[in-house]
């Protein structure tokens, strides 16, 4: 992925650098690149003294990278290499990049990685068990090497003989070898006494400049051969080495001797002293840099980096980096240092534990600049409203980093917040007023706020949620807090919603006290019994006013604050909301800060305008099934949300398909697409303070910053998933190979253990169980303690390995069980013969079956002892050896007898054995306490136990329930607590552990049937068998805890409409009729969609109650099949459509079949049965139409119209028939379906609309207006019709003509379209003095006819003239009035946004920016009087305002009947009007003419005449 190209981020966060590599960071040799190995990528930086610039990222292993090396080689900085646990060597280029070529020939883990700086072609890499391969990769030729059997720690090749390589091993040698003797060991340099970190060789050929004492007791020999018998090859140089023994030694390798060695300082920090841990975590990197041979840099044991001078006399040769300044330094240890030439300085890079990359000014030893980087998910994003660009990032290594984004010196001003965190960070949100107030929320459940101004650890609440926090929101208190006086409760209060389903409400001034859940309130206030749906989202408006809390149902509640009275459910989503954002409430039409945009695990955004419900406060919450706008376009789930501050309308989203997207919400269309990821995108923030910038974090660990006008792609990738960018971000090359076991009691070395200290993001299968969704990336744990060391066979001690706080490492135990003795003889079917069983006292058998003179001596011993004078004398207690003589002695001799062969039975593993002598001994208790002990009891043990008494057999069954469950064996220790008669606490065993259907079987066989906890069972099942998709199972639970409120709810789920059937059944049989109503409706409008109107009509039959809704499916069944008799098509729907068989007349109206039907049917006779249907239809509200909006749906909001048309006309209410025919003619009009408006004209008002005037009331001016929209809207589709039906040779000639006269010599296809509006616009005739009307049309006769035309035609002349003389309602001046001012608004504000826009722009180009620019800035945008024809002038900020401020005065001047019903376009009538009649050579009418050329002239413009032009043209 490469930053630079279209679509690429501005700024990006990184991943963090792995840890514990000897060489992980390099920079290339012309200085221009800096790269790290980050996870199993490589992270590319384009470095300079400023600020550094993110490049791109390498991308193709499969797991951790292990190395990282540029080519050095002159002419060839385009070529680096890298190396990964999957066991490849990659080479890669630069300029694409893709991998060259590749080899695994490694078996083991690769541990060192190096480029020739003499060979362009050689890569040298090491492994962990000593191998060295040198492959040259332009002839790829390899050659495998085995100096030394010991682990490989650090290798590097050197810059003056090419043959030699240097490597570190791990206990502390460092060899050189000669590659082209085969790998012969030609120098072994001895001094060390712990891991190699890492090697640099002297820049500078020679081994002289550097005069020091050897080391004491050092010889001088090469491989124990004296000095002067090991001659060198060739002249040597310097070698310096880093250990973990915390020196740095300079060797003269030629002579096999340290020259000199460096001891790291112990720095004490703000007085203190170093602890041992952070001595015992040190890793020692070298680096000498080139253009100074006298100098070394290394690390510290705290993050420290030293500067060396080799030459400085006296034992303090070091000074610190960074010491001008606090804060400048590693706050933990760095791991690689390396350098490079730019820009004239010598620059140093680091990179340490702290997740920080800094580069360093080697002239002044001080940090230029900072990068910071990322060691997990990046969950939540955060921008402050009141800290202008604070950025808030709240990531999975738990730690929150603020982002100053605005800062001019510092790109990456970034701070990081640690303290009182222990899991991901994955919810944040700022404090509405107060500065610096950041709220968190975390994966282990906690809530706390931040003060990010000072150094202080957060608070912490005392109310924990049970699992992961997913969104913190600032509103107004609700009970209890709210109650009070403003000074004793706080203006705003914290919420927290959690994975549990739980919202909390936490008081800021009262962390410490308890959280309340709001559940209570939401209870109490609408008197809600039944079960409430788990929480997953919740969003306050911005005024405060309105709480939206999702569920995980899907469904979407709209509360009151602050009492949080239930307003509406918004129930359109079918599975868990992930994300709820309300539009802004700034924007220039106020109605859109009631939008409200909804993502849930569905791919489809929703957005709902729910201005008339809260506007009107319904006394019972209401149902909202139809959103406003749907947004289609996303493969996976919804993850974020976030509206732009700066537009009206434009929402982005983003998705687990690895996308982000730019919507118009109003449009309903895809903006840009951003796909700079490389992986599940998780959050979302557009910049406050730069409208062109977009903020996304996701699980690829990085934070992207980018522009959506610069994307490619204007929608999320198609088809299942986003294949190809799924390829993208797999790059899963090759399969892991399966490495050898390690033997036990081995301790990985260090380089094995972490990554880079963050989040495994190794992919689980995903479940919807919310924003984090059980990745369950593992994080690793600190150990208790410090784990066992290891003694190395190849060496006789070994110094203990390192226990760091932040390196977890595996505890390692010893106890290895004796190998059992039961061998197996040769040729013997042991699967068939039986076993012999084990005898009980071996020892003593097997002394039966010595020599005969030693068993002579046994009866001798035996037979003395027996019989001595002294009977009461035991056998002597040291002799050992005659034990086995106890069975035929004393109790005593007895006992030690027993002791000794149970001794013998647990060395070679047979503890039951040892068990059962001690019941023999008597000693049950004893028996049954050490077999607990050691985790060993068995059914025997506990069938025995009530031998020891009751209390004893009590104590056995309960250690044995608790053995089990350590086993797993959950159903059998439950079976024992019930043999105590620990009902509760077995059933709460099984269920703790998923085992809910033995946990019902028990407690509904040993339990009262009204217990709670049958019914808590019941309904914790059911939630899991929800999240896994279990529904029908879930249902059964939900009715068996006595709820099938939420048993129907959970059958929905589905969505098909055989679930939504059930559940609607079901709901109806609980006797939840309002909750059966809702499921039948979405079961009848799926089953509608798939033009089964049979079915719906069963669905919808199941309620009185639905009986509108049945009128309205028959309307839009007759509708439908009436609408395919008039205009039959081939049907392209997969569905074949299936219509009832209804008798009706076919020749007769449309109205009168429908009314027909209607009685005959459905039993609607009489006008008090319409007129209670016509109110319950009435209160339904259906958005508006647009282009967008599917034929299917258009068609029904059109029959409910019509259906409430004709009940109004059973009525006779006439006055909302004409309304409602009205709105169904609109409907179709803002559809954009003319063919559908002219049909419904014909059918609905097939004699015209003249007969509705008779029946309205004259001092009704509402009614009349409607009418008159009505009359102008059936007068539309004559003139529509009309201009279709024009003589066949019309447009042609049209064309043609306009072609000679407007556009000269130009291609037609180039000008017809632009040039018909203004040949067909008589209006600029009037107003140009040299040409009239005459100019764009036919010549006419004194008769009235064209002289062209024929004589036959007069009749059809005759007509068109009646039907353009009864287009004359659409001349409205009022209207056009009124349409003029709306072009007029629409214009200025147009305006205003390019002004802005161009403002901003400016801003770019500027380092410096004023506040008055924009109100200083002229652009050369028109003005509203201006036509197109004349100069543009510059208009000001301030004239642009006034206009805005005149045009709405003069808007608001219009009665409100006017400006609220439809009306056709009036300058576009007039425009067909004349242009109709002239190549009709019809005569208008002077008076029409004369008001067409009026309204023309008084209200032109281009847009208009192009908007006509297109409409009518295409």
């Amino acid at each position: 992925m490469a930053a630079a190209g279209v679509g690429a981020p501005q700024r990006v966060l990184p991943t963090s650098p792995n840890w514990y590599c000897s060489r992980c960071s390099d920079a290339s040799a012309d200085g221009s690149l800096f790269g790290f190995a980050a996870r199993n990528n490589i992270c590319l930086l384009v470095v300079r003294s400023g600020v550094p610039a993110f490049h791109g990222e390498l991308v193709g292993h499969t797991e951790r990278v292990s190395g990282f090396s540029f080519c050095h080689y002159p002419g060839q900085s385009n070529y680096c290499a890298s190396s990964s646990d999957d066991g490849a060597v990659k080479i890669w280029n630069l300029q694409t990049l893709a991998p060259v070529t590749e080899h695994t020939l490694h078996q083991n883990t690769i541990s060192a990685l190096h480029w020739s700086p003499l060979v362009k072609d050689l890569v040298v890499s090491g492994d962990d068990k000593g191998i060295v391969i040198c492959y040259w990769y332009n002839r790829n030729d390899r050659q495998k090497f085995f100096p030394e059997p010991r682990t490989i720690f650090c290798l590097t090749c050197s810059p003056h003989h090419e043959n030699l390589v240097a490597i570190g091993y791990k206990d502390g040698i460092v060899v050189i070898i000669d590659i082209s003797r085969k790998g012969e060991v030609v120098h072994r340099l001895r001094g060390h006494d712990d891991e190699i970190h890492s090697l640099a060789w002297s820049p500078v050929l020679g081994e002289e400049g550097l005069s020091s004492r050897p080391e004491e007791g050092q010889e001088d020999a090469v491989n124990g051969c004296p000095l002067e018998e090991a001659a060198a090859v060739t002249k040597g140089c310097y070698l310096a080495s880093g250990s973990k023994d915390q020196t740095i030694r300079v060797w003269n390798y030629t002579r096999s001797r340290a020259v000199m060695t460096l001891k790291l300082p112990f720095l004490k920090r703000r007085g203190g002293s170093i602890e041992s841990a952070v001595k015992e975590r040190l890793w020692l990197t070298v680096h000498w840099p080139r253009t100074q041979p006298t100098q070394i840099f290394s690390s510290c044991f705290g993050g420290e980096l030293l500067q060396w001078d080799l030459t400085q006399p006296g034992k303090r040769k070091w000074v610190i980096l960074g010491s001008s300044s606090e804060g400048q330094n590693h706050s933990r240890i760095v791991f690689n240092l390396c350098s490079l030439q730019s820009e004239g300085r010598e620059l140093l890079l680091s990179v340490s534990m702290d997740r920080d990359v800094k580069c360093w000014d080697l002239a002044t030893l001080n940090c230029c600049w900072t990068m910071p980087s990322l060691g997990g998910f990046v969950y939540s994003l955060a921008f402050s409203p009141v800290g202008t660009g604070c950025l808030a990032i709240g990531v999975g290594d738990s730690m929150i980093r603020v982002w100053n984004t605005l800062s001019l010196n510092n790109h990456y001003d970034v701070k990081t917040f640690w303290q009182g965190i222990k899991s991901k960070v994955t919810a944040l949100s700022w404090h509405p007023t107060k500065e610096g107030c950041l709220a968190f929320g975390t994966d282990d459940g906690k809530v706390g706020m931040y003060d990010t101004h000072s150094s202080k650890p957060p608070q912490i609440s005392s109310s924990y949620h049970k699992k992961t926090v997913y969104t913190l929101a600032w509103g107004p208190p609700v009970p209890p807090l709210s109650f009070g006086g403003d000074g004793d409760r706080p203006s705003v209060t914290l919420y927290s919603c959690a994975g549990e389903g739980v919202i909390f409400q936490h008081n800021p001034w009262k962390l410490n006290g308890e959280a309340h859940d709001i559940n209570k309130v939401i209870r109490e206030t609408n008197s809600i019994k039944h079960k409430l749906p788990a929480h997953t989202e919740i969003s306050w408006k911005p005024d405060g006013s309105i709480l939206a809390i999702g569920n995980e149902d899907g469904s979407i509640e709209i509360f009151q604050a602050p009492d949080l009275k239930l307003l509406c459910t918004i129930q359109q989503h079918h599975k868990l909301i992930n994300a709820i954002r309300w539009h802004h409430d700034h924007a220039a039409q106020p109605e859109l800060s009631y939008m409200i945009a909804s993502g849930s695990n569905n791919a489809v955004i929703y957005v709902h305008n729910i201005k008339n419900v809260i506007e009107n406060s319904p006394e019972s919450p209401v149902t909202i099934t139809e959103p406003f706008r749907t947004l289609a376009g996303h493969t996976a789930k919804i993850t974020s949300l976030s509206w732009s501050p700066h537009h009206d309308g434009r929402l982005v989203s983003v998705s687990y398909d690895g996308t982000a997207q730019v919507w118009d919400v109003l449009k309903e269309e895809p903006l840009h697409n951003y796909r700079g990821h490389r992986g599940r995108l998780l959050c979302v923030q557009w910049s406050p303070v730069e409208a062109d910038y977009i903020y996304t974090g996701a699980d690829d660990f990085h934070v992207h910053k980018w522009v959506p006008a610069k994307q490619e792609y204007s929608r999320p990738p198609q088809g299942k998933k986003g294949i190809e960018l799924e390829k993208k971000r797999s790059s899963a090359l090759k399969p892991k190979t399966k490495k050898k076991k390690k033997p036990l009691g081995k301790v990985p070395s260090v380089p094995d253990i972490s990554v880079n200290g963050g989040e495994d993001a190794t992919e689980t299968p995903l479940e919807e169980n919310g924003l984090s969704d059980q990745e369950e990336e593992k994080e690793q744990e600190e150990p208790a303690g410090r784990p066992f060391t290891e003694v190395h066979r190849d060496s006789p001690t070994c110094p203990p390995l390192a226990c760091a706080p932040d390196i977890p490492k595996p505890s390692v135990s010893f106890r290895t069980p004796p190998m059992r003795k039961d061998h197996i003889k040769p040729g013997s079917d042991s699967s068939t013969k039986r076993k012999k069983p084990r005898p009980i006292l071996p020892l003593s058998a097997s002394r039966d079956h010595r020599s005969k003179e030693e068993l002579h001596q046994d009866c001798m011993r035996l037979a003395a002892c027996l019989h001595c004078q002294d009977q009461e004398e035991d056998l002597p207690s040291h002799s050992g050896d005659h034990v086995h003589l106890g069975l035929f002695t004393n109790r005593p001799t007895l006992y030690r007898l027993m002791e000794a062969e149970g001794k013998s039975h647990l060395e070679n593993g047979h503890p039951e054995l040892f068990q059962q002598l001690m019941v023999w001994k008597g000693d049950l208790k004893g028996a049954l306490q050490s077999a607990a002990e050691r985790a060993e009891l068995t059914d025997q043990m506990v069938a025995l136990s009530p031998m020891a008494g009751y209390q004893a057999w009590v104590w056995t069954v309960e250690a044995f329930a608790k053995q089990l469950c350590f086993q797993e064996q959950y159903v059998k220790a439950a079976s024992h607590l019930l043999s105590l008669h620990k009902v509760y606490e077995a059933v709460e065993l099984l269920k703790s552990h998923g085992f809910f259907r033995e946990a019902i079987a028990i407690a509904k066989a040993r339990l009262r049937p009204e217990d709670p906890v049958l019914k808590d069972l019941y309904t914790s099942w059911a939630a899991v068998l929800e999240k896994d998709g279990h529904y029908f199972l879930a249902a059964k639970c939900y009715l068996g805890a006595a709820s099938p409120y939420d048993a129907a709810k959970v059958l929905s789920k589905k969505g098909d409409p055989a679930s939504l059937k059930a559940a609607a059944e079901l709901a109806l049989i609980a006797g939840e009729k309002d909750l059966s109503v809702t499921f039948s409706f979405r079961c009848a409008q799926e089953l509608l969609s798939a033009k089964n109107w049979v079915g719906a009509q069963e669905v919808l039959q199941q309620n009185e109650s639905l009986l509108g809704h049945r009128l309205v499916f028959c309307l839009n069944e007759l509708l439908h099949k009436c609408l395919h008799e008039r205009s039959p098509v081939q049907n392209r729907s997969p569905s074949i459509p299936c219509y009832h068989s209804w008798v009706v007349r076919q020749n007769c109206p449309f109205i009168e079949r429908v009314t027909t039907v209607w009685q005959g049917i459905f039993g609607v006779h009489t006008a008090e049965q319409a007129q209670n249907v016509f109110e319950q239809l009435q209160t339904i509200q259906y958005p508006h139409a647009t282009s967008n909006t599917p034929p299917q749906q258009l068609l029904f909001y059109v029959s409910h119209e019509l259906t409430l048309a004709l009940l109004s006309h059973q009525t006779a209410s006439w006055e909302e028939a004409v309304k409602a025919i009205l709105g169904a003619v609109s409907q179709s009009y803002d559809g954009g379906n003319f063919t559908l408006m002219q049909e419904i004209c014909n059918i609905v008002l097939p004699r015209g609309c003249d007969y509705l005037r008779e029946k309205l009331d004259s001092s009704d001016m509402q009614s009349l207006s409607a009418y008159r929209s009505l009359q102008a809207f059936v007068a539309y589709g004559q003139l529509y019709n009309l201009w279709w039906n024009l003589p066949g040779d019309s447009l042609a000639s049209e064309h043609a003509r306009l072609t000679s006269e407007v556009c000269g010599n130009e291609q037609p296809t180039l000008c017809c379209r632009s040039n018909c509006a203004s040949a067909s616009n008589p209006a600029e005739g009037v107003h140009d003095t040299e040409a009239g009307p005459e100019k764009f049309f036919p010549k006419r006769d004194n008769n009235g006819t064209s002289s062209e035309t024929d004589s036959s035609t007069n009749s059809s002349l005759l007509k068109e003239r009646q039907t353009l003389s009864s287009c004359g309602v659409l001349l409205s001046e009022e209207h056009a009035a009124v349409q003029s001012a709306q072009r007029d608004i629409s214009r200025v504000q147009q305006t205003l946004a390019d002004m802005i826009h161009q403002h901003r722009k400016n801003n770019l180009q500027q380092s410096t920016t004023d506040e008055q620019d924009l109100v200083e800035t002229q652009l050369s945008l028109p003005s509203l009087s201006q036509n197109t024809n004349e100069v543009s002038e510059p208009v000001s900020l301030p004239d642009l305002m006034k206009q805005l401020t005149e045009v709405n005065q003069k808007l608001a001047e219009f009665p409100t009947s006017i400006k609220d019903l439809p009306f056709p376009d009036v300058l576009e009538c007039c425009l067909v009007m004349l242009h109709v009649g002239a190549w009709w050579a019809v005569d208008l009418d002077p008076e029409l003419q004369e008001r067409c050329l009026h309204l023309l002239q008084k209200y032109k413009g281009t847009d208009i005449y192009k908007k006509a032009c297109r409409k009518f043209f295409t």
